[in-house]
């Protein structure tokens, strides 16, 4: 498999990018698979790259992962830093290092680019998962995610 190279996502990646999202969140108790608002939120990054950078992994057949990164700005931090909002490799690909590769170039990404933090959210019962973020130097904050849906998805009123 020395043919994989990660390379930034492009439109005419949308469709295999949202499947890999459904297959995501079907296995995440907070979220639910949306074909439609996948796509959407999707390519409202790719089509803004201010907004975030969706990184891909790929062989010469097919995406074998990605990995969405989002930006925004702290105020604790006093400037720019990252949101890993979805970290999804394809199941027949998985414990093979993969999701490793493109968080390690996640992290480059945002180092290169002079981001100071890189913040994101697991599922607190998937040890596996939480274990897979400290090998790569994450660790668990005081912090409480809380949510307050206030729409069903589409555009934000300005």
């Amino acid at each position: 498999m020395s043919n994989l190279r990660i390379e930034p996502a492009t439109l005419e990646d949308l469709p295999l990018l949202a499947e890999l999202l459904g297959d995501l969140f079907a296995a995440e108790p907070d979220f639910h698979p949306d074909m439609e608002k996948q796509l959407r939120g999707l390519r409202l990054i790719l089509e803004q790259p201010n907004r975030g950078r969706i990184f891909v992994l790929r062989d010469s057949l097919r995406i074998i992962g990605m990995i969405n990164l989002l930006f925004t700005i702290s105020t604790a931090e006093g400037g720019f830093v990252v949101v890993l909002e979805d970290l999804v490799v394809h199941a027949e690909h998985r414990t093979q290092g993969h999701g490793s590769r493109l968080l390690q170039h996640a992290i480059a990404f945002a180092r290169e680019k002079r981001f100071l933090r890189l913040t994101l959210l697991t599922h607190r019962g998937d040890g596996r998962l939480v274990e897979f973020y400290r090998r790569h130097g994450f660790y668990e904050s005081e912090m409480v995610t809380m949510r307050l849906l206030l729409q069903s998805g589409g555009d934000v009123a300005t």
